[in-house]
């Protein structure tokens, strides 16, 4: 008898065991899902890292004067949820090759802190071979570099930030898997035309004076005017600035680049003529619509307090109407007949500038 209930036993034990160590490793997957959107497939035998560009593509790059071997720059633009891949031509400048829209984001505008925010990054990064990931759980992959240089430098933390397909995000870019096939292979041949790295800007926005303008109470402003620099020297010169960090800031084409302490002093610069024309109409054009804003709100609050105020008087003359014929049920009241309010005071626009 005993020994015809032991097997039945073990059974229940192992099955009460492969239970627990089952919802350990569930935990486990949840727990490193949340952080981040990483991971490798154990094993997988698909080539889906090695598609080959469509002829479509090839024939498209030829026809700006580009090839898929030539060096490329990737853009990301958080409201406007695009990705651009933008190819080196045969003549040496930089011109956007294709705009794909991102799935989904995590997070708001802003740079990313630390671990578990949700937030996804902002900032220039270099992206290398060895951040390509083939055997991602997400289709295809390739990792962000979070935290570079410039995010160590304010102790920001995270790990896994990817661009990557199946649409869903956790703190990172993702692709429909068609497009981030091809971005995928874009980078592939990149590298394998000689190139050993390429850069990828990730802003919150277009960095246009009018974006600019509605964010500029943000606690982030500083940090985006700061960036704005890599971008408009990307517009200016259609060529990826070399960026370094200093004194915990961007600095872009600064002597010394890649060996500065990004928590010394950064070195005398330069600076292109252009590019500072270019900031200074800017900031003008910035302070311009903050200006027309904030007139239009003053405006907005003086119609709005006249009219408050005009209510009050009709209500109040109509009540005392009311109490002289005796409709009121309250104590009687003598009534103000003069049907003129209390003087609204205009706010002064330069008040609000």
């Amino acid at each position: 008898m005993g020994h015809s209930l032991f097997p039945l036993w073990a059974a229940i034990l192992t099955a009460i065991a492969v239970r627990k160590f089952c919802s350990v490793l569930i935990l486990l997957w949840v727990a490193f899902g949340l952080a981040a959107c990483g991971g490798f497939l154990p094993k997988s035998n698909s080539n889906r890292h090695n598609q080959p560009l469509q002829s479509s593509v090839v024939s498209a790059l030829k026809a700006m004067g580009s090839d898929p071997g030539q060096a490329m720059v990737i853009r990301i633009f958080k409201q406007e949820k695009t990705l651009e891949v933008w190819k080196r031509t045969n003549a040496g400048d930089f011109r956007m090759f294709k705009s794909y829209e991102i799935c989904a984001f995590s997070g708001d505008l802003g740079p990313k802190i630390k671990e578990g925010d949700r937030q996804s990054p902002e900032g220039f990064y270099t992206i290398t071979p060895g951040l390509m990931n083939p055997r991602s759980n997400f289709y295809l992959s390739f990792n962000t570099g979070f935290p570079n240089k410039f995010d160590r430098s304010w102790g920001r933390t995270g790990s896994d930030l990817m661009v990557h397909g199946d649409c869903s995000s956790r703190g990172c870019y993702a692709m429909t898997d068609d497009g981030i096939a091809e971005i995928y292979a874009l980078a592939r041949e990149t590298f394998k035309g000689g190139n050993s790295s390429f850069q990828l800007q990730i802003f919150p926005f277009k960095m246009n004076a009018s974006n600019l303008a509605q964010h500029v109470k943000s606690e982030h402003f500083p940090f985006w005017k700061d960036i704005k620099e890599g971008y408009d020297l990307f517009e200016l010169t259609k060529a990826p600035p070399v960026w370094d960090v200093c004194e915990r800031q961007y600095v872009f084409n600064a002597p010394g680049n890649g060996i500065l302490d990004a928590m010394g002093p950064c070195p005398a610069m330069a600076h292109n003529p252009v590019l500072v024309a270019q900031q200074q109409a800017d900031e003008k054009a910035i302070a311009s619509q903050l200006s027309a804003a904030e007139k239009k709100a003053s405006e907005e609050a003086v119609i709005k307090a006249r009219g408050e105020a005009m209510s009050g008087a009709v209500g109040n003359m109509f009540s005392g109407i009311g109490n002289l014929f005796g409709g009121g049920q309250g104590p009687q009241v003598t009534p103000v007949m003069s049907g003129k309010a209390a003087p609204v005071p205009y706010p002064r626009a330069h008040w609000l500038l």
